[in-house]
């Protein structure tokens, strides 16, 4: 004969010490990539990094932006430089947030931060490459 009188005691938890509230883990919320150049502006940081960013479009074609050029350059010919340099297509956008910013057909970050180094715009320790 089986016998059917069983109780499940649900005060066991596996779990319990580790959903402690007394640990001091803290678990983000949100992340926001761009949280760094929003927060003081193009230029505005300490260190006054330069963003070098990839933005996928659609399938295998993305846009290189760069952000965060001092406003005493030429954008213009920056971006000319840029075209010529490296065989592809681009243009200058306005954004509310980070000012001016240059936006470039494919994966140019490598070639973009060597660029900037090379012309003597930024130093080598004041870019920062974002992407996949």
């Amino acid at each position: 004969m089986v016998d059917t009188n069983f109780q499940i005691s649900t005060s066991f938890d596996p779990f319990a010490d580790a959903m402690d509230s007394d640990s001091d883990v803290q678990i983000p919320r949100s992340f926001d990539p761009f949280a760094e150049s929003k927060d003081l502006g193009a230029r505005g940081t300490k260190k006054e990094y330069v963003h070098i960013r990839v933005q996928q479009r659609n399938g295998k074609k993305s846009w290189t932006m760069i952000e965060g050029l001092m406003k005493d350059f030429s954008y213009e010919k920056i971006l000319k430089d840029l075209k010529k340099e490296y065989c592809c297509n681009g243009t200058i956008i306005q954004d509310k947030e980070l000012g001016k910013v240059i936006q470039l057909q494919g994966d140019q970050r490598n070639n973009v931060s060597k660029f900037l180094v090379k012309a003597d715009i930024v130093k080598k320790e004041q870019i920062k490459v974002h992407g996949f």
